[in-house]
């Protein structure tokens, strides 16, 4: 071979050798033509790999949300959108749950029919022990359900006794209200109470000035959820109304759910039919208004204000938006055991209502033996946390590099590449020398 042609050769070599080592690692299983990544705690992981996939096909919402059907989601001008939180992996609670088609086992016989939720949970309240699902960890809007998460760093934080002065903003907001009103004094206990039970935003709102104001109460919130091992879920608005970024996953609203109910003023709170809401005085900016009374506000949780023959309802939950649709989360009691069931994503049907298909999400999980078990919510946060996602970690080379879990003796991909131009540059530089002196000698004779 020519002198020439090998310090081609050789030079391509060593370009195709830069492209291929820079190119991401496919994780073993995974559809070698697929280019997308999801981040998975600092690990890039492949969109077709098995922690992505299930037997039906890839997870359409192991990253993200459905898509919104509003507006309620753009981002002003000038700001963008978080980007999605990473995918834990392997999934949290065990293996089983990582996919999302129906996990369940067939001794507790068919799973229950007719279930309109895209994802869904039955868990045994007490153990922990998850009994059957569908795309737990698929990620949802909460709606109003991330009101339990509120509550919680509200009852972490607040005194139940403390007296709060409602504003106008409280009175104004969106959506379900308390009943606060401008110049009304109320305990942290009435706001709390009225959060869980008819799903007040005006409540929220207030609360939300308590723990130090809107964004202050998000962060709190969020470092919350991540404390107790909830990584798919991001408080993006403490009443649930939809906005860029909220997430959650039926898994985490049955962990933090869990969480509220080993709480003897959430599980007070959230088991209340009714409570008697006090009033407010007569506003100043309505001529000739009087004293506003206080009034009995009843449950929106229809399982508790009606009762299911059998069972004792303990509490739940709420939730509605026109991105989110119906949400649920909450928990019955029947013979000693306590079931906890998680829907989201889902609608009413005719003759097929949302109180309806929970009460066969229930009896399902109080007919299941103590015995099965696809997974747990016991998960230690400790455990479920590590690496930050990729764009909030400290790294000077190529992100595409990150560990992937391999031998910690092996090269990383750029170095490996520098190392193989740089040899390759060396061979070409001496056969070009080489050349010359060969030209140098065929001149001299």
């Amino acid at each position: 071979m020519r002198s020439s042609t090998v310090v081609r050769s050789l030079l391509v070599a060593a370009s195709t050798a830069l492209v291929v080592a820079a190119a991401p690692p496919v994780s073993a299983g995974a559809d070698p033509s697929s280019t997308s990544t999801s981040t998975t705690h600092g690990t890039v992981v492949p969109t077709g790999s098995p922690t992505a996939t299930t037997v039906d096909g890839p997870c359409p919402h192991r990253v993200n949300t459905p898509p919104a059907i509003d507006d309620s989601e753009v981002v002003a001008p000038g700001k963008t959108a978080p980007a999605p939180l990473p995918v834990p992996s392997p999934a949290i609670g065990g293996e089983r749950l990582g996919g999302c088609g129906v996990v369940a086992d067939p001794a507790a016989g068919p799973v229950p029919r007719k279930l309109t939720s895209k994802g869904w949970l039955i868990a045994d309240l007490d153990t922990g022990t998850v009994i059957a699902a569908q795309d737990p960890h698929g990620r949802y809007r909460p709606a109003s359900t991330i009101k339990i998460l509120l509550a919680l760093v509200a009852l972490d934080e607040l005194d139940l006794k403390d007296r709060v002065v409602a504003t106008v903003d409280d009175w104004s907001m969106e959506g379900d209200a308390c009943g606060l009103g401008p110049g009304g004094r109320y305990t942290v206990d009435d706001m709390i109470t009225g959060l869980l039970v008819v799903s007040g935003n005006d409540c929220a709102n207030a609360l939300s000035r308590e723990l130090g104001g809107y964004q202050q109460t998000l962060d709190k919130m969020n470092a919350k959820a991540k404390e107790l091992g909830a990584l798919d879920t991001r408080a993006a608005t403490p009443s649930g109304l939809d906005s860029a970024g909220m997430s959650t996953s039926p898994y985490d609203l049955a962990v933090l759910f869990r969480a509220g109910m080993q709480n003897d003023d959430f599980r007070r709170m959230t088991g209340l039919a009714t409570y008697k809401f006090p009033g407010y005085p007569p506003r100043k900016d309505v001529p000739g208004d009087t004293a506003h009374p206080g009034y009995m506000m009843a449950t929106s949780n229809t399982l508790l204000r009606d009762g299911v023959p059998g069972m004792t309802i303990l509490g739940g939950k709420t939730g509605f938006t026109d991105d989110a649709k119906k949400t649920f989360v909450g928990a019955a009691e029947k013979d000693g055991r306590q079931v906890l069931i998680v829907q989201m994503f889902g609608l009413n049907e005719q003759d097929n209502s949302y109180h309806q298909q929970a009460v066969r999400m229930f009896k399902y999980g109080f007919a299941a033996p103590a015995s099965v078990e696809v997974g747990t919510l016991n998960a230690e946060a400790e455990e479920t946390t590590t690496a930050a996602p990729a764009e909030e970690e400290d790294r000077s080379a190529d992100p595409r590099a990150a560990d992937t879990g391999s031998d910690s003796l092996a090269l990383g991909a750029l170095p490996l590449t520098l190392i193989v131009v740089a040899a390759l540059a060396v061979a070409a530089t001496v056969l070009f020398r080489v050349r010359r002196r060969r030209r140098s000698a065929e001149d001299d004779e």
